[in-house]
């Protein structure tokens, strides 16, 4: 256990005026409330919070949070209380305590519902003082290095809560060294044997080729001396989970894997970044669309710093990050970098970020939606990464990766969004589901009149856009919605034997979150909500009884109803789906953004409300992709292997178009589920030989 006196040395390193008896007051006072108290591992549990404060510390924070670690666990677990700590040290103080204590009592790993409001109040209490989170993050860096002494089972949740949420959380915060280790330590837990796997072959290779790091940090040394650039190298292999993660993104073995180790260049100024730069590229073959300049385009947070992957000693990828001191300490401490102390003195980093805008990036304009929305919202920003697009004007428009002239038009206004008919990327009129890249200027195309389709949903990844298109759709359609929403409700509730009154509609509401049984039924007959759901939360008891009807694929079926999937869409398990009635064809199975809905929407007791069972299902559902692959020898073998990889079964194969140099093919797989075929076509867009494939919906296949 780290004592008083060394944890005052550790602050004193960054901060010769630090109060150094505050820290010992909260030392004292700490352990005297935890004395008797125990961590599962049998050490004193004061040993906790004093690990959390050195943690801190090496983010070089102020007295306040240094001493708001140390007693960051005392309100909750012993007797002290938070006017007790306002008036033995700060207000100040005693708010940060007040807040860690609130976000340790969040259940964030609970269920869709409950971990969406308490996601919405995590975020809240980080828009009021970050100091709050950086503590808490520590808290749980702390508690995972030390998660062995727990039971299995809490190891296993804790452990999948910091891989969903702390991790990325602490990515998106500019912290990148605590992500890797929060992820790597929940990948210990969650999947031992793979990163044993990895950590093996590590040695097997530094065995094979020698201290590669060494050489290669030694080569890049040499090149930056010989130009005269006085700047500082450092390497290291890439972390186990990094590894293996890239490993699953790329379908790649060990041994086929190249960029595992990264470099990185420290330079004087930043005008020797760029002059290193050269150096690298004109030394080492640079490998194409592996280039990012946050230089001049930083992150949200402030990140700034040179990527590049280049093709290093004996034809290995290796990463280089290029940036000066003063970015290197903020790619460190990340939007921390704001209350880092130097010589007694908040130190003046001029890339260090506004904690309060930071946060705003993340929140504004989502006020007024409901949890779910603010979740969806919140989890895009934490994990994708960013493209920097220009307006006609030259200004700059920062949009997660994968974002559309649809998401660029609604970051803009949403008035622009709503009557967006079409856009120019580089001046060349392109489709709205483009996927922009970096460095592309994109001019939005607007008219009076236009409204946002549902389609859209599908086509954006932002959670701004996403959200003003569905409200755009509950004003424009609400009415429709209602009724269509009143009568799935009716035709689910008659099929188990109860009446959809207005009571029953208004407690549902209220328990599911939802302002009203009218905003219910118009989320319903929109598709945002099913009628199962509403019986599920009402009558709980009849869910057994359902499942116990029979091993079908679709609840909310008679016995012995029959049903087809309709071959305009053919949905796959796992979308959601509505039943339309056909005269002499019985019922048939629709998505439910097939446009052939639009001819049943004034017949609303045609529709009937269905849902895919969960579980596995087995690969039976066949669905049409549309490849072009390149036509050269054994690229068809390769494809139908790959797909059988997938373990996706392919019925037909029909040849639409032979060129010299690229096949066209429709081929029917057999599949389990939306996931399933998700799989497929990943694996088939990250083979070279694909030039393109897409899943065919035909609307003239009517049933």
């Amino acid at each position: 256990m780290i004592d008083v006196e060394d944890l005052i040395a550790l602050v004193r390193n960054y901060n010769p005026r630090s109060n150094s008896d505050l820290i010992r007051d909260a030392y004292e006072y700490g352990m005297r409330m935890h004395e008797g108290q125990f961590r599962h591992s049998g050490e004193p549990y004061f040993t906790h919070p004093i690990a959390v404060a050195a943690i801190l510390t090496e983010m070089r924070l102020d007295d306040s949070t240094i001493v708001t670690a140390l007693l960051h666990d005392t309100v909750e677990d012993t007797r002290s209380t938070k006017s007790e700590i306002a008036q033995i040290f700060s207000p100040e103080i005693a708010d940060l305590v007040d807040g860690v204590t609130k976000l340790t009592n969040l259940e964030l790993s609970s269920t869709q519902s409950k971990q969406a409001e308490n996601f919405r109040k995590l975020f809240m209490a980080m828009s009021r003082d970050m100091r709050v989170i950086l503590v808490k993050l520590a808290d749980r860096l702390h508690n995972m290095r030390t998660i062995r002494s727990m039971r299995p089972e809490k190891q296993v949740k804790k452990a999948r809560e910091t891989m969903d949420i702390y991790a990325p959380l602490a990515g998106r915060m500019g912290m990148q060294w605590m992500r890797e280790e929060l992820e790597d330590l929940a990948f210990k837990v969650i999947n031992p044997e793979a990163r044993n796997s990895i950590i093996r072959r590590f040695v097997s290779l530094q065995k094979e080729s020698g201290d590669i790091i060494g050489q290669i940090t030694a080569d890049i040394r040499n090149e930056l001396d010989r130009e005269g650039i006085d700047a500082d190298v450092f390497g290291r292999a890439k972390k186990p989970f990094s590894v293996w993660r890239k490993m699953q993104e790329k379908q790649l073995a060990f041994s086929r894997l190249s960029d595992i180790y990264g470099f990185r260049i420290i330079t004087r100024s930043e005008a020797d970044c760029y002059r290193a730069l050269g150096v690298i590229h004109h030394r080492w073959r640079a490998v194409p669309g592996r280039f990012k300049d946050y230089i001049s385009q930083p992150k949200s947070n402030g990140y700034r710093s040179i990527h590049t992957t280049v093709s290093g000693r004996d034809g290995k990828r290796v990463e280089v990050q290029i940036r000066t001191r003063q970015m290197h300490e903020v790619a460190e401490a990340g939007v921390a970098a704001h209350w880092a102390y130097r010589d007694g003195v908040r130190t003046k980093n001029p890339f260090a970020v506004d904690p309060a805008a930071w946060i705003d990036t993340l929140t504004d304009r989502f006020e007024g939606e409901d949890h779910n929305e603010f979740l969806e919202h919140v989890k895009l920003e934490m994990y994708q990464d960013q493209v920097f697009c220009f307006t006609p004007k030259g200004d700059v428009m920062q949009l997660p990766k994968g974002a559309t002239p649809i998401d660029f038009a609604y970051a803009i206004h949403t008035r622009l969004g709503n009557s967006c008919v079409g856009a120019k990327i580089d001046g060349i009129r392109v489709p709205l589901w483009t996927r922009l890249k970096n460095g592309q200027q994109v001019d939005i195309i607007a008219a009076s009149g236009q409204r946002p389709q549902a389609t859209w949903l599908d086509i954006v990844v932002t959670g701004r856009a996403k959200a003003a298109i569905r409200r755009s759709l509950r004003e424009e359609d609400r009415d429709r919605f209602i009724r269509l929403g009143r009568e799935l409700v009716r035709v689910s509730f008659e099929h188990v034997g109860r009446k959809a009154t207005d009571k029953a509609l208004r407690t549902a509401a209220k328990h599911m979150g939802v302002d009203g049984a009218e905003e219910l039924l118009a989320r319903i007959g929109s598709a945002e909500h099913s009628a199962k759901e509403v019986l599920d939360v009402l009558y709980p008891e009849l869910a057994d009884q359902q499942e116990e009807l029979e091993g079908r694929p679709i609840a909310g079926l008679e016995a012995d109803a029959a049903f087809t999937r309709a071959g305009c869409c053919s949905p796959l398990p796992g979308e959601r789906i509505v039943g339309i009635t056909y005269r002499g064809k019985g019922l048939v199975i629709h998505a439910i953004d097939c446009p052939v809905l639009a001819e049943y929407e004034d017949s609303p007791n045609r529709w009937v409300d269905l849902q895919w069972r969960d579980g596995r299902h087995p690969a039976a559902y066949s669905t049409t992709l549309d490849l072009t692959i390149r036509h050269d020898a054994g690229v068809l073998g390769r494809i139908c292997t790959l797909i059988g990889q997938q373990g996706a079964n392919i019925s037909d194969l029909d040849f639409k178009d032979r060129k010299p140099d690229f096949y066209r093919i429709e081929m029917e797989v057999e599949l389990r589920d939306h996931e399933h075929l998700h799989a497929v076509l990943t694996a088939l867009e990250a083979e070279s030989d694909v030039a393109q494939v897409s899943r065919i919906r035909n609307p003239d296949l009517k049933p």
